[in-house]
């Protein structure tokens, strides 16, 4: 039987310039998980693939090298509200582009610093074993991020979220998991313009996959209770899940899953703090200190 494997993030360099050109210059990393396995044509097999016993995949952790060395070298750029856009530079490449060449001279430049520090060389893959090691990356605070929520109690992590939506602009945000209301961990109220939105929420610390039955039962749960809702996880959401939670009939609601909680939590500066190195590179760092607060009720 063939072994199935996931593309090195060098292959998917040219992809993920693409994907960022054909969405007018930039995107989340959420639209570019999504649209860089389909321009590859990857298997819901290949796509499920998880990274060692962290809580990210390792088609997530091959994008995340992907989109660390393009920055690197130019041809991207990331907002503090974690879209990827297209630099000039990067317009200039093609699929003709010698990424491998490229990366490895950027690994190469920075174990020098590194050396030159008298410091440890610096984590980054070689890029002509991509894929191979198992090294952490600038988006290493991700996956501590989520192992640190991943093992909060359930109320706990329920109190976060609560938190979370209030930093967010929620009022009236209030935990109702305890009342067992039918699936329904809390509710808020959203006020867009002159309009207000009664929003309820579900939290869910899961590692792997959330299905299409989770959000079926939520739908179920929702009715006539809220105009919205609200499903958050430290997980990720299967495409079928991804597809009911927007299907025509249903309640609206929308889904953050582990990658985009963590960047929720980075843009409100919650346990998470964020150094600016240059201009287009972050060093970000987890504070779990912060996170005993929610264990404490």
């Amino acid at each position: 039987m063939n072994e199935v494997k996931v593309p090195t993030y060098v292959e998917m360099a040219w992809p993920t310039l693409q994907v960022l050109e054909q969405r007018g210059g930039s995107a989340s990393r959420r639209e570019l998980f999504g649209d860089v396995a389909s321009i590859m044509n990857l298997s819901e097999e290949v796509l499920e693939i998880p990274h060692g016993d962290r809580p990210e995949t390792e088609f997530q952790y091959q994008v995340g090298w992907a989109l660390t060395y393009l920055q690197k070298m130019g041809a991207i750029e990331n907002s503090s509200r974690g879209v990827w856009s297209l630099t000039s530079d990067g317009r200039q490449l093609d699929a003709e582009t010698d990424f491998k060449g490229q990366f490895r001279e950027i690994a190469r430049e920075a174990s020098k610093r590194s050396r030159s520090k008298g410091a440890a060389p610096e984590s980054d893959p070689d890029p002509l074993s991509a894929g191979e090691g198992d090294t952490a990356g600038e988006d290493a605070w991700r996956g501590i991020l989520l192992g640190i929520i991943q093992k909060m109690p359930p109320d706990a992590f329920e109190r976060l979220c609560q938190h979370v939506l209030r930093k967010h602009g929620f009022t009236e945000v209030e935990v109702t998991s305890r009342s067992r209301d039918g699936g329904i961990d809390g509710v808020g109220m959203l006020r867009v313009g002159l309009i207000s939105f009664r929003v309820v929420f579900q939290c869910k610390r899961y590692s792997g996959m959330v299905g299409s039955p989770d959000i079926n039962k939520f739908q179920g749960a929702m009715m006539g209770k809220a105009e919205k809702g609200l499903f958050l996880t430290t997980g990720r959401f299967s495409n079928p899940a991804q597809d009911e939670a927007v299907r025509d009939g249903s309640p609206a609601i929308d889904l953050i899953n582990g990658e985009e909680l963590c960047q929720l939590l980075k843009e409100r500066g919650l346990g998470v703090k964020v150094e600016t190195e240059t201009k287009t590179i972050e060093q970000v760092s987890v504070d779990p200190a912060f996170f005993k607060q929610f264990e404490r009720g």
